[in-house]
């Protein structure tokens, strides 16, 4: 559990049992040696995880906690990580079976989950990507196939989030679900996986994550009543109301119980009754965003170096605590589409950044919580046996839970003066009496300056002495034992070194306990060495560090006095769990208070750094100045800004331009400023209105996939085609390129075909291509819009060749600049004369083909009309202006439906 360290040890006079070192500080430089409770062979057999143990197995009696200290061991046999043909046996026969994947078959090996034991304030960073979820998925069977049944479970996280849904015969729903979930291991029923009889669901999960530990569960274990029942046992009552939700989803039921049986059975603990909170996560409270489109986005991680900062979560995450960038990764791949809940997130933040006391107040605060979840998760599971490494964790624990209610009442204060009803909301849930209660039952058996400090010496020193005095004889004997032993040590140390006439200080280190250390400059050995007596010597310069057979030998008599040490501490630490378990769920509170106020201070404080707006939401897509979030934040010249407007009247946006001259990335900072809005978080322009969208769709060009043995146009049509089979109303689609990997002719047949049926629906929709002949669509559909990127030519007026400069700027009509593929190759080496050839190829055909175009005025007429009403159809919807601004607008308007009027050479219409 800790990692080593060494840290100097001076005697300072005589000691009392209970005393402690006064450096609170967390240094690891000079600590006195009657503070240290230090086990090395604690240290060297464990890692602060407890092993696993059957979970048929009955909890300890407390009669027998000395006995297992004594064995010091647990029933590793159970644990043996899972190979491909290994079972696991209960008194119920097989459980399960695991497997790997067919694609990773010998690459990824079983993992058994453990329960980590050690809780630290750890990086937000690095808690979004470590794997930590149990999965178990089912389906049903003849009529209901298609109906699916989730239930996820985070080891960390004591939280049971259930899942029921209907999915398409592609499985889209259920696939993205697992990719955001990055589960250790996903359980399904054997049923679904005999061999050669795979199920479709069963072949997608394992064919996208070849990397996951596969379990084949007995179906009989997917019992919808036994799922029940474990809710009804195991969920905490302020959660309580999730039965109503639940008890008819049948599946979602079955797989909770399959999940919950096989965790009872491979833990080394089970979670206590009335612990757990359980949820109902429907599919329709989220945007959904599929893998792929969250690959493209780098919404998550950067596709060229994954331990860059340079992807969404990168650019936002300012967070202080593990949970706080879990639900900041959570709300980037699956945004809000309830306007009212983001509405509060961004009252929320826009005072955050007005009143800068509360902003500072509750960024320092946030910053020293550890990990709450894992607390709570730690807390409320009952170990099987208990050893040495359980009941120091358990010590750790009680200091942690300690450390983290004495936070609750500055995190009050700071809140106590807040305006919006989102802060307000979790001030008020902080007024739960429990936290005093709470609180106060641990200071009766903890000492009152016990807290957490990093480093493992210090915090070795507040387990040991964390048990108040007079609460447990044997205890204090114990401690007065390993006092009187540190002080022989000292004393030892002192004497070597005034028979040697050495510079000797004793020091500790987890590893090899205390040992001896000292500094030799300008002193010759004799002989070159030094005396035999001094043995397991390590040199670095002038500086040694060695030990003798007696400090060995004292340091096993130590090591030994710390067992005594926990175990005592245990046994009253486990009375003490015993008395606050009823009120501990008060935590789940704390921990969602906590992570989500992070997540707002997070937020806020990623609009310190540029220069974000306030979004809109209304029923147009609406962005003034908008600028890539990422690439804003990219070493290097600021991002050129760019408009962008889509609404129902003219939802399908065409955008054609030269190679490099910034589609793409256009496209993408359209699809990150709709999810930066919808998490309620502020966005990089000077205005933006957005409406809502249910899912975000992309297609952006890739090269070939060996994995799947697909070629560039294969996954092309694979990408399309899950687009056009989920597509809704409300959808925002991106799409980057589209059959650029056949022939010219077939290439502009599909995108016709597709534009037009995405034309048919309400969606929005951005598209993006190099066939310039899509921009007919604009006079055939008054819905269709055709926008370029501006180039500009320059050419040397000394050696006379031409250049191309991009604007990277958005322009309305088609791209005017029709070879810019030629121009592009006359900046290589290839020959003149091919180039010119090519020429005048391309002008040839580019004739046969303008020939063919015509605008009939008919069409532009109708196309006049049809814009002018739907602009006056949104005016009437979303205007906020005062009569004067309003009466200036429907002039404009009646102006640009006179000119498109010119435009068709018919006479000028009146208003």
């Amino acid at each position: 559990m800790f990692g080593s360290s060494t840290d100097e040890v001076t005697p300072c006079g005589k000691s009392q049992y209970g005393q402690r070192s006064k450096d609170r500080s967390g240094r690891n430089e000079t600590t006195s040696y009657e503070a240290v409770s230090a086990s090395s062979s604690c240290s060297n057999r464990g890692d602060g995880t407890s092993s696993g143990h059957s979970a048929l197995q009955p909890t300890a009696h407390p009669g027998q906690l000395s006995h297992s200290f004594q064995k010091g061991m647990t029933n590793s046999s159970l644990l043996a990580s899972t190979s491909e043909s290994s079972s696991h046996r209960g008194h119920g026969g097989t459980l399960c079976r695991t497997s790997r994947p067919a694609g990773a078959m010998g690459t990824h090996p079983a993992r058994t989950p453990l329960t980590d034991y050690s809780i630290t304030s750890c990086s937000s960073g690095a808690a979004a990507s470590s794997a930590s979820v149990m999965v178990a998925l089912v389906e049903g069977r003849g009529l209901a196939r298609g109906e699916i049944g989730m239930a996820s479970l985070n080891l960390r996280c004591p939280e049971l989030v259930l899942s029921q849904f209907a999915d398409t015969g592609t499985y889209a729903k259920v696939i993205t679900k697992i990719h955001i979930l990055v589960p250790l291991e996903i359980l399904m029923p054997d049923t679904a996986s005999e061999k050669g009889k795979g199920t479709k669901l069963f072949n997608l999960v394992t064919e996208n994550f070849p990397g996951v530990t596969f379990t084949a569960v007995q179906r009989k274990y997917f019992n919808e009543r036994k799922g029940l029942e474990y809710i009804q046992q195991l969920c905490a009552p302020e959660f309580s109301t999730v039965l109503m939700e639940v008890q008819a989803k049948y599946y979602c039921l079955a797989a909770a119980a399959a999940l919950l049986k096989y965790l009872e059975f491979v833990q080394n603990s089970v979670y206590a009754a009335k612990s757990l909170r359980v949820i109902f996560k429907g599919s329709e409270q989220t945007a959904m965003i599929d893998s792929a489109s969250a690959s493209h986005l780098e919404l998550v991680v950067n596709n060229r170096d994954r331990r860059s900062e340079h992807s969404l979560l990168g650019v936002l995450n300012h967070t202080k605590t593990a949970g706080g960038a879990r639900r900041l990764r959570s709300n980037i791949l699956e945004p809000l589409v309830d306007v009212d809940t983001i509405n509060m997130r961004l009252d929320s933040i826009q005072e955050l950044l007005q009143e800068e006391e509360l902003f500072f107040g509750l960024k320092n605060v946030i910053g020293h919580f550890l990990d709450t979840d894992q607390l709570l998760s730690v807390l409320v599971q009952i170990p099987k046996q208990e050893t040495v490494q359980i009941a120091e964790a358990k010590i750790t624990h009680v200091i942690q839970l300690k450390h983290t209610l004495d936070l609750v009442p500055q995190l009050k204060m700071v809140l106590k003066n807040c305006n919006t009803a989102l802060l307000k909301a979790y001030c008020t849930s902080l007024e739960d009496s429990r936290f005093d209660v709470i609180l106060e039952q641990i200071k009766t058996v903890i000492n009152d300056d016990t807290t957490y400090l990093k480093g493992s010496l210090h915090m070795r020193t507040q387990k040991c002495y964390a048990v108040r005095p007079n609460i447990n004889e044997f205890l204090d004997i114990s401690r007065r034992a390993y006092t009187e032993i540190v002080d022989d040590i000292a004393g030892l140390v002192s004497q070597l070194g005034e028979n040697y006439g050495f510079p000797m200080r004793t020091s500790f280190s987890t590893a090899r306990g205390f040992f001896i250390q000292m500094r030799l400059e300008g002193v010759v050995l004799p002989e070159g060495k030094l005396p035999s007596e001094f043995i397991k010597i390590t040199k670095h310069k002038n500086n040694y560090s060695f030990t003798t057979a007696d400090l060995m030998k004292m340091n096993d008599r130590c090591d030994e006095a710390l067992r005594e040490i926990f175990h005592m501490s245990y046994v009253v630490i486990r009375q003490l769990l015993s008395t606050i378990h009823e009120h501990i769920h008060c935590l789940y509170k704390l921990s969602d208070a906590v992570s989500m106020l992070d997540m707002l201070v997070s937020l806020a404080n990623a609009c310190t750094l540029s220069d974000y707006v306030r979004p809109d939401f209304t029923d147009t897509l609406a962005i003034k100045q908008g600028r890539h979030p990422i690439l804003e934040r990219m070493a290097g010249q600021l991002p050129v800004s760019n408009n962008t407007y889509i609404s129902e009247g003219c939802n399908f946006v065409i955008i054609t331009g030269p190679n490099m001259s910034g589609k793409s990335t256009y496209l993408k900072q359209v699809a990150l400023c709709q999810i930066m809005a919808q998490i309620g978080s502020y966005v990089p322009a000077t205005y933006a209105s957005f409406r809502v969208a249910d899912q975000i769709f992309t297609r952006i060009g890739v090269d070939d996939d060996f994995e799947t043995s697909s070629s560039t146009f294969m996954l092309e049509m694979k990408e399309i085609s899950y687009i056009i089979h989920n597509i809704s109303d409300r959808s925002l689609i991106i799409i980057d390129e589209l059959g650029r990997g056949t022939s010219a002719e077939e290439g502009i047949g599909l995108c016709h075909s597709v534009c037009e049926f995405l034309l048919s629906l309400k969606a929005f929709t951005l598209f993006a291509t190099h066939f310039l002949e899509l921009c007919q669509l604009e006079t055939l559909y008054p819905n269709v819009e055709n926008q370029h990127m501006g180039v500009q030519h320059t050419r040397s007026s000394d050696s006379g060749t031409d250049s191309v400069v991009y604007t990277y700027l958005l322009q309305r009509g088609c791209s005017e600049d029709r070879h810019y593929g030629l121009r592009a190759a006359e900046m290589t080496s290839l020959p003149s004369d091919l180039i010119k050839e090519a020429k005048t190829v391309v002008s040839k055909v580019s004739q046969q083909l303008l020939s063919r175009h015509h605008c009939d005025p008919e069409t532009l007429q109708q196309r006049a009309v049809y814009h002018l009403a739907t602009r006056l159809l949104q005016a009437a919807r979303n205007s906020r202006l005062d009569p004067d601004s309003l009466r200036m607008y429907l002039k404009g308007l009646k102006k640009q439906y006179e000119a498109e009027l010119q435009t068709a050479e018919q006479p000028v219409a009146t208003l």
